[in-house]
């Protein structure tokens, strides 16, 4: 029951939370799973747990990893929410479990809450690279959860690790996957030393990442439009927005694409719409035809409602006409996922960090107002 509240109303949880936080040392094994259960999916949220959650990973290192009669093992419900709340007290459990011979595939995701004090996981992350098999039917699982917290800490050490990827899977082993993984992690670290594999890859499957990593490292339009103008034309939704997204980060450098953009935010997908409106504001940096396709998408589908808030964020005044929605959208009770009959173990982070969004883009406003 409490889980359900969490999930589907806004609140200040400290105290309930502690409470429950407070059941971790109850002797009843059932009791504390379902405990752990709640806490694994609040993320910073489960923060009045820390102490009780850090003293149950202290005192049982068979939790840092939990195995499936099927399947491969993932990172024990503990050790996943005690890092899920940024605590430090989580690096040195996951750089155990790195050491050991099999490393949970959901391992890589939970580094991007632990902020700075996941550097120390750097040489663990390093070092687990170095041990994957090249020659693996399974080479994909054994480095991917690495590569996504490599890429997430932009350590320039291990681009010697990555390239050595790149280059000695054998092509038969190497999926797009592992391919993609690898190529964000050149794209988080913009090494000029990455620029003939990238330029390698700009004709195959993972083109659009390639072409992202691309302008990291060189930051030549002229390498890269032709690829991102290929791949907006193709009938992949996923290849596309990315290369939509790209183009949002290339800024005025992508203004010969203005024209494609604009068709895409007329697309009856409404992902590739609020893809393609975000990405024209950071072109042109003209609102006008923008916050209308905006303001119908954060109505119509209230996933991307994050996306959105982000974008309005860096919009500062121009915004204004939308901010209605921001306004709105901080008052309401209800968390902006939730849904009857049930709920997704990400819902309260994603609607967390849409508060957080909105509330950045109306305090930039106040304070510009201000000057």
């Amino acid at each position: 029951m409490s889980a359900g509240l969490f999930h589907e109303w806004r609140g200040t949880y400290e105290e309930p939370v502690a409470l429950i936080g407070d059941q971790l040392a109850a002797d009843d094994a059932r009791l504390r799973e379902a405990a752990v259960s709640v806490l694994e999916d609040l993320f910073e949220l489960a923060a009045p747990a820390a102490d009780r959650l850090a003293a149950l990973v202290t005192a049982d290192p068979e939790c840092w990893v939990r195995r499936w009669e099927h399947g491969a093992p993932t990172l024990g419900g503990p050790l996943k929410a005690l890092a899920r709340t940024g605590d430090p007290r989580a690096v040195p459990a996951l750089a155990a479990v790195l050491g050991r011979e099999t490393v949970p595939h959901d391992l890589g995701y939970v580094v991007a809450h632990l902020g700075p004090e996941a550097a120390g996981l750097a040489g663990p992350l390093r070092a687990r690279l170095r041990r994957v098999p090249l020659d693996s039917p399974d080479v994909c699982g054994h480095a991917g959860t690495t590569l996504h917290a490599l890429a997430l800490l932009r350590d320039p050490a291990a681009l010697p690790e990555v390239l050595r990827l790149l280059h000695e899977v054998p092509g038969d082993l190497r999926r797009e996957a592992l391919t993609e993984s690898a190529v964000r992690v050149l794209d988080a670290l913009a090494a000029p030393e990455a620029i003939p594999v990238l330029r390698g890859l700009l004709d195959g499957q993972c083109a659009v990442t390639a072409a992202a990593a691309l302008w990291s490292a060189e930051g030549d339009p002229e390498a890269v439009l032709p690829v991102l103008a290929r791949e907006l034309g193709s009938g992949r939704p996923h290849r596309r927005r990315a290369a939509v997204e790209t183009l949002g980060r290339m800024g005025a450098q992508a203004r010969s694409l203005v024209p494609e953009l604009s068709v895409m935010t007329r697309s009856d997908e409404v992902w590739q719409r609020t893809a393609a409106a975000c990405a024209l504001w950071r072109v042109t940096g003209d609102p006008d035809p923008v916050l209308p396709v905006l303001r119908a998408a954060w109505e119509d589908n209230p996933y991307t409602r994050g996306t959105i808030a982000e974008c309005l964020a860096g919009m500062g005044p121009a915004g204004r006409p939308v901010h209605d929605l921001l306004h709105t959208e901080v008052a309401a009770p209800r968390r902006h996922r939730a849904r009857t009959g049930g709920y997704g173990s990400h819902d309260v982070l994603e609607d967390e960090r849409l508060l957080r969004a909105c509330r950045e883009a109306l305090r930039a406003d106040r304070m510009l107002r201000q000057i």
